[in-house]
């Protein structure tokens, strides 16, 4: 069991900067990988990036160049810092962690946290 605890959105300009934080209750060095995903109402929950075991990263499209993700080790914790942000940046952003091997692989998701850009 993987219980995972956002923080960090709120509200900004657009073109303004926030940075998101996920707390894990387990060393992220076990976990397969980490991701931040967000979802619009009415729409798909979508992968904005992930960081592999290996630190490996990918970003979704729109936000490369903007966005970055990193980790700390030592504190089992998974940032998301987003740069020059836009209005279509608002939703709610989750933190997810892919854990466990073969048969017993288990996604786990966190609570949300808010993103609210204004133009």
């Amino acid at each position: 069991q993987v219980q995972l605890v956002e923080s960090g959105g709120g509200w900004v300009q657009a073109g303004g900067s926030l940075n998101l934080s996920c707390a894990a209750s387990v060393s992220i060095l076990s976990i397969n990988a980490m991701g931040w995903y967000r979802q619009a109402p009415g729409k798909q929950r979508e992968l904005v990036a992930d960081i592999t075991r290996g630190g490996f990263t990918d970003y979704e499209d729109s936000v490369k160049g903007r966005f970055t993700i990193s980790r700390d080790k030592a504190k089992n914790m998974v940032y998301l810092q987003m740069n020059n942000l836009k209005p279509e940046d608002t939703t709610v952003y989750y933190c997810h962690a892919e854990y466990g091997l073969g048969a017993s692989r288990r996604g786990f998701w966190g609570q949300g946290t808010q993103v609210t850009v204004s133009s």
